[in-house]
């Protein structure tokens, strides 16, 4: 019985020990990660801005799929789009994506942020031009939902990677509903 009194304890007090230093690394690791998180972002937001400026960031959004989004506006202060944070599901888990779009709903750019898709498949999302397919949809253009909607080049480019695009491409078209919906306000 002591015998097994001194394994539990000495357990207790590696688990304890362990636990300890864990917080400690987090403590010290959390700032910069947020900080890393932050720099993606903002690069994100200016490269799917172009000549537009971003507004403040909106948190409230109703909606499960739109994690916040920002106004989009010319040099004149005039609303032109909005900014959109997407949140999706792909083959590897979670996608985020950083989209803008004119007041009707069309997309202006597209970024994918953070995903967990396969090496050589899925990540092939992450590729310069990857996301040209659908600008200029939405609004009185469908955003492609379904490989058998994109030209043979663009087909090809989701080949094996089929669960990636969808995801992808309900969350843009979700978006474009979404801020067609605001009706530009």
């Amino acid at each position: 019985m002591k015998k097994m009194f001194q394994v539990g304890l000495t357990l207790a007090l590696i688990c304890a020990v362990g636990a300890t230093l864990l917080a400690f690394v987090n403590g010290l690791t959390a700032p910069k990660i947020a900080e890393y998180e932050n720099s993606v972002l903002v690069q994100a937001l200016k490269e799917v801005s172009g000549e537009f400026i971003p507004g403040e960031k909106v948190l409230e959004t109703g909606d499960n799929q739109i994690s916040a989004y920002y106004r989009l506006v010319d040099t004149n202060g005039n609303l032109v789009g909005y900014i959109l944070q997407l949140v999706s599901n792909g083959y590897g888990g979670g996608l985020s994506l950083t989209v803008s779009y004119d007041v009707s709903g069309t997309v202006l750019n597209a970024k994918l942020l953070t995903n967990s898709e396969t090496p050589g498949l899925g990540k092939k999302a992450e590729a310069a031009g990857y996301m040209d397919k659908f600008i200029g949809k939405g609004g009185t253009e469908n955003i492609p939902l379904k490989k058998d909607q994109l030209d043979k080049a663009d087909a090809d480019s989701v080949g094996g990677a089929t669960v990636t695009f969808t995801g992808i491409s309900k969350a843009i078209s979700h978006g474009s509903q979404f801020v067609h919906g605001l009706g530009g306000k």
